[in-house]
């Protein structure tokens, strides 16, 4: 072979090789040991490459090998997701929706999977015979609640633009888990035993509980092969896979088919849902003589907001003049001083919540841009009207020059989410949260070959939306059900930059309904004004305000606060508030992690 023939051949199969994307290969973590569905101390993680923190110890070691081998932060994003829908069903799946941010060393995206409404729902839907708003779990359980499911969709435009290995290769870990098996965690069995609906399907009874009625016990190898039927599919075709053909038509007879509850869910629904890349919804925020820059999603979601307004407000406080106080165990907790504060700053977020945000292509911001809610002079006026004593109930302000003929929701319940932390060997970055709503979603599972007990739950998302599309004047609200649009949420994945450099500071979120704002909110007050480390931020006390009660982690603060709160007005209520918290904080020599001690996950990394 001549020289110059040599060369050509030579620069053809470096080509080929530069052109071939890295590879993965999953292998199953050994078994460990777990801690009860309770609280239990964790220590905190530190990496000095990437780092991954999620809400099941099986996900995040997926997320970890992939990211081991050469992926993105958005590649083990696919890998946790699809085990999280397989050993965390009660939280989220491919049945469900999310919030993504990601950062990819230039700029933040927000890809919304959000679930959408079908097409034949209207403001009715959850409305009874009587034209009074049905009872939530009457709303919840069947095919009603049923929304069109995002997540998958979402993941792969996502993977189009930010993936690294093979689409096909990130479902792994989730198929060979599934036809394996998995021990059912303490968390999930606890839940199984609590729930009164799930076992009413048969399928999900079949694939969960014992002939007893008794759910399988902790420890017990769960086998789930239907769920890795689908994901092979979904692996080797896409979204379509789940949202057009033989999947599809078993989640829509499954909907439309529920004999006391069904839903108006169709094929033209699932065919027809197309993820949105959005915008992040960005703010400053100084604390600690320091600027930062706080990105969250945008609405529908009302996560970046609300806390966005929290700790601008706060801003305008007293608040930064109040050090944590020590607990007589020796461990930190917010001071009542402080904590009448947040209460009262939460309470007007929370009416701006319930007055002006909805998905955005049904709702007008006020002013014309959301940024006019995180207005500095705005919040500065906000925050006058916080007092000594408790306001109790706030009424919303005018952010925008000209009111907006919007009717004020009732509070309803929110629940359900877990959520994912991930920073990659390229320091690119994602947030994100994601959700069936409800533990177990709509309590329905679908198994589309209908061999084999297991399948996947479908989420009860459209209980989000307000059950009343009206408030008792008349006016209609910004969160009531229309077809095609996409219900109100609080999830609040958020990334913290620091304003002078750019540079990525902190990645964090949480589960938890309408909690998850105050969760979020908590951890990043403690990291950015308190000096604390992501897994001290996440160990303090949960509290909030949505309403009228002031919430209070149960037996977690001294009943001298307590009386405190309630001498200045405060309606305390103390109760469990079971947050999930992930956060990634950066540190000199790389990064340090925390996962919250009331559920079961953990950070890993290198």
């Amino acid at each position: 072979m001549s020289a110059r023939l040599s060369t050509v051949a030579l620069s053809l199969l470096l080509a080929a090789c530069a052109a071939t994307p890295p590879s993965f290969t999953y292998t199953p973590l050994p078994p460990q040991p777990e801690a009860a569905s309770g609280y239990q101390d964790k220590p905190g993680w530190a990496t000095r490459q990437y780092a991954v923190a999620a809400a099941n110890p099986l996900a995040t070691d997926a997320g970890r090998q992939v990211l081991a081998a050469g992926g993105s932060a958005l590649d083990a994003a696919i890998a946790v997701q699809m085990v999280l829908g397989l050993v965390e069903p009660q939280s989220s799946g491919i049945g469900g929706g999310a919030f993504l941010l990601y950062y990819d060393g230039k700029q933040v995206s927000a890809w919304d999977g959000r679930e959408t409404a079908p097409a034949a729902a209207d403001e009715t839907l959850f409305l009874g015979a009587d034209g009074k708003p049905m009872a939530f779990n009457d709303a919840v359980v069947g095919g009603r609640s049923v929304g069109v499911p995002g997540v998958v969709a979402m993941l792969e435009q996502a993977h189009r633009e930010q993936g690294k290995l093979p689409w096909r290769e990130l479902f792994q870990p989730a198929i060979r888990l599934a036809e394996q098996g998995f021990a059912i965690s303490p968390r999930l069995h606890t839940l199984l035993k609590a729930d009164a609906f799930l076992k009413q399907d048969p399928v999900a009874a079949a694939y969960f509980y014992q002939a007893s009625g008794e759910p399988y016990p902790v420890g017990h190898q769960l086998r789930n092969q239907p769920y890795a039927d689908v994901l092979r599919q979904i692996a080797a075709r896409g979204s379509k896979a789940l949202l057009q053909g033989t999947v599809a038509e078993a989640i829509v007879a499954k909907v439309q088919g529920h004999a006391a509850n069904p839903g108006k869910l169709a094929l033209a629904d699932l065919a027809g849902y197309r993820p949105k890349k959005r915008d992040a919804l960005c703010s400053d925020y100084r604390a600690a003589s320091r600027d930062y820059r706080l990105c969250g999603f945008p609405p529908p979601s009302s996560g970046a907001i609300a806390i966005g307004q929290i700790l601008g407000i706060l801003n305008q406080t007293p608040a930064a003049g109040l050090p944590l106080q020590q607990g007589a165990d020796g461990k930190p907790l917010p001071s009542p001083q402080w904590l009448h504060l947040y209460s009262e700053a939460s309470r007007l977020a929370f009416a701006d919540r319930a007055k002006y945000v909805g998905d955005p292509d049904f709702v007008s911001p006020p002013g014309g841009s959301w940024h006019t809610m995180l207005a500095p002079g705005y919040l500065a006026a906000r925050a006058k009207l916080i007092g000594d004593n408790s306001m109790k109930t706030a009424q919303p302000g005018q952010p925008g020059a000209m009111p907006l003929a919007l009717g004020i929701a009732a509070a309803q319940p929110e629940y359900g989410t877990s959520h994912i932390s991930i920073v990659d060997a390229d320091g690119h970055a994602l947030s994100m949260t994601t959700t069936i709503e409800a533990q177990f979603g709509a309590r329905q599972m679908v198994n589309p070959s209908g061999k084999g007990a297991g399948g996947f739950l479908l989420n009860n998302e459209l209980t989000d939306f307000n059950f009343a599309p009206n408030d008792a004047s008349g006016l209609p609200t910004a969160n009531r059900v229309q077809p095609g649009k996409r219900p109100r949420s609080s999830m609040s994945p958020t990334l913290v930059f620091d304003k002078a450099s750019g540079q990525l500071l902190i990645s964090g979120g949480s589960p938890g309904g309408a909690l998850i704002i105050h969760y979020t909110a908590k951890t990043l007050y403690g990291m950015l004004n308190w000096g604390l480390n992501a897994q001290q931020a996440i160990n303090l006390p949960n509290f909030g305000a949505t309403g009228a009660p002031t919430l209070l982690e149960e037996k977690r603060f001294p009943a001298d606060t307590v009386q405190w709160l309630q001498t200045h007005g405060h309606e305390v209520r103390e109760t469990d508030m079971t947050s999930g918290l992930q956060a990634i904080g950066r540190t000199a020599d790389g990064y340090f992690g925390g996962a919250d001690p009331r559920r079961e996950g953990v950070v890993m990394g290198e």
